[in-house]
């Protein structure tokens, strides 16, 4: 597949790493010939220096023959008209967007998005991306990364192993036979740095990192057979009133369960902003990392902080603060992954990566296929697919235990009709169902495979 890229940051990168992975025809177009020219060096993709939204530049970047144009810049605009030029002009059959101003995403502006309008096929919005995973992390303070798939009715855990967790240096093959009736499968592990998909002989350790699926009605007992407790979410602060913190301020007033939430933001502009929007939130005006502050917005009775600043070290250090007040559980916005190494020494119980987020909302409108949702684990070390399984594809018929899955590839749940079960060895994947699927990110390609429908679907 021709892909263009525009806009060569963290996302675009990201991306371009994703899909030149897997032998796409990528190029990438960004007006900064430094970033350019790390994507050229480090990746298996063309490179062309200019604005992405000039005709001449797209044509250039082979905009006649692409079959898909994302626009992920840092201006909402650029991408907005490169869409339109890649439409009007080239004919590019799928084109991305990724936006950011609230205005332009505005339920009640979306015709502007036809195709006889501003003909964009696919709305990308890192705020809220960000947002619902803010809330994700909230809804499960035990684990250090959620993200929900099947429509709901299930969930993926990032849990770590500590030393009261009962099944420590026991075989995943026994705990099958231990709790038989659990919705649960361990599909990945992270040892000393390296992530990989677990076999049935081997065992979790104090300091693993797993990623375990499970169905939402088990997650309780999951998180107890895991040595975690199930704490209640009822007043939270917030350190950030911006565009994610009042998207996530605005839910939780929302939700018809009250949770009392506080909002501290530095910039007055933005404070008065958050105030007029919200109308059962307090609002403070001043700076999150201000012990007196913090005690004013209670935070030592709070059951959760969320750091959301655009500042990663404002985030990582209002968290600490936050732990030495005697708040129990924290989450912080990281936009450098070389900063999350640091969370557990720092006592920060979870964070929230934006790119990452984008990156697997875009990815779920490229990948072949029926697929569903995709998110990426780590610095795209994996990724967990959500797809219907078609008559055509390799899967249809067949038992689990007869597929030739790659090592790092597991299956974390399938979904037949509307019930949820945990995959076995003897369970056979029918036409229509859909599964969730973990893969290592070099084995990626192979899952796409076995997805894909053949030529005489068509």
């Amino acid at each position: 597949m021709k892909v263009i890229i525009c806009g060569a940051g963290q996302v675009g990168w990201q991306i371009a790493r994703h899909l030149s992975g897997e032998r796409n025809d990528v190029t990438v177009v960004d007006n900064n010939p430094d970033l350019v020219r790390r994507a050229t060096d480090t990746l298996d993709v063309q490179g062309i220096a200019g604005f992405a939204s000039y005709p001449d530049v797209l044509d250039r970047a082979g905009a006649r023959d692409a079959e898909m144009v994302i626009a992920a810049t840092y201006s909402d605009e650029v991408n907005m008209v490169t869409c339109q030029v890649a439409h009007s002009v080239f004919g590019v059959n799928r084109k991305i967007a990724r936006l950011r101003s609230r205005s332009y995403l505005d339920a009640i502006y979306s015709d502007l998005y036809r195709r006889d309008h501003m003909p964009i096929d696919v709305v990308i919005s890192p705020e809220k991306e960000v947002a619902a995973a803010a809330l994700q992390r909230l809804s499960a303070p035990a684990a250090f990364d959620t993200e929900i798939f099947m429509n709901g009715q299930a969930h993926l855990m990032g849990i770590t192993i500590e030393e009261e967790c009962p099944v420590v240096n026991t075989p995943l093959r026994q705990l099958t036979d231990l709790f038989s009736t659990l919705r649960a499968t361990v599909v990945a592990v992270r040892r000393e740095g390296s992530l990989f998909a677990p076999e049935a002989k081997d065992q979790l350790f104090v300091g693993d990192d797993c990623y375990v699926f499970t169905h939402v009605d088990d997650i309780p007992r999951t998180l107890e057979i895991f040595g975690k407790r199930v704490a209640k979410q009822e007043r939270v602060v917030l350190v950030g009133g911006g565009n994610v913190g009042l998207a996530v301020a605005q839910t939780l007033e929302a939700r018809a369960k009250r949770v009392r939430a506080k909002v501290i933001e530095k910039n007055r502009i933005c404070a008065e902003k958050a105030a007029e929007a919200l109308e059962r939130t307090i609002v403070l005006n001043g700076d999150g990392l201000d012990a007196a502050l913090l005690a004013e917005a209670g935070i030592s009775r709070a059951d959760g902080m969320l750091a959301i600043t655009d500042d990663d070290k404002t985030n990582m250090l209002a968290c600490v603060r936050a732990k030495a007040e005697g708040c129990p559980y924290t989450i912080a916005l990281i936009n450098d992954p070389t900063l999350v190494p640091l969370m557990t020494p720092l006592g920060i119980d979870a964070y929230i990566n934006p790119r990452a987020t984008t990156v697997s909302s875009i990815l779920r409108h490229i990948r072949h296929g029926r697929v569903r949702a995709v998110y990426s684990i780590g610095d795209a070390e994996a990724e967990v697919i959500e797809a219907e399984v078609l008559s055509t594809s390799p899967l249809a018929g067949k038992r689990i235990s007869d597929v030739d899955f790659p090592e790092g590839v597991l299956v974390g749940a399938i979904k037949k009709g509307d019930e949820v079960i945990r995959p076995l060895g003897s369970t056979r994947i029918d036409e229509g169902d859909v599964v969730a699927i973990f893969a290592l990110a070099g084995d990626v390609p192979e899952v796409e495979r076995l997805l894909q429908v053949s030529i005489d679907f068509f």
